[in-house]
């Protein structure tokens, strides 16, 4: 071999064996810990009831988020509903979502949102001739709100908005949110 080889081969290994001695030391210092996964998990969600003369409307959407730092969180949730009218329709509707959370400043949030919803409808057939409805809905929800401790109370505008097809009857909404 040459010398150039050899030099090239010593420092090839010197540097692995730093590498190695370095990954262990930091290893050290670092202990597994699951718990501190769990740490940065908040727990969420809303809870909806109507009822009134033969309507009745109920909904569950609860969700969990990732809090990277101060600023973002990801994070995913589940949607329940179903509504009725007496003689009119019965309405189910089931999805999950995608949820993005910044916040630039400590009391402002700007949240993004994604929902992929099934919707079954079933009209009576006195008020409508389509009797029943079975499709996938999208909605892409862009907001911001105020927050204060674990509530933030804000709105949020359904840039995929179809008045024919959302549950929702506006593009615009406002929102509450509970984290714990």
């Amino acid at each position: 071999m040459n010398n150039n080889s050899i030099s090239l081969t010593k420092s090839l290994l010197i540097t692995i064996s730093i590498c190695l001695c370095s990954t262990s030391a930091f290893s050290q210092d670092q202990r597994p810990n699951n718990q501190s996964f769990w740490r940065n998990v908040e727990f969420g969600g809303g809870l909806g009831l109507n009822f009134g003369d033969g309507f009745f409307s109920g909904a569950i959407s609860p969700n969990a988020v990732y809090r990277f730092n101060p600023y973002v969180a990801t994070g995913v949730g589940l949607n329940f509903s179903y509504s009725s009218q007496k003689n009119v329709f019965k309405s189910t509707v089931l999805g999950g979502s995608i949820i993005g959370l910044f916040n630039p400043v400590n009391d402002i949030q700007i949240s993004t949102e994604f929902e992929q919803l099934h919707v079954n409808r079933k009209f009576d057939d006195r008020f409508i001739t389509n009797l029943e409805e079975d499709y996938w809905y999208p909605a892409l929800f862009i907001g911001a709100g105020y927050t204060s401790r674990n509530v933030t109370i804000g709105i949020r505008y359904d840039v995929l908005y179809d008045k024919d097809k959302s549950i929702y009857s506006e593009a615009w909404m406002p929102f509450v949110r509970f984290r714990f």
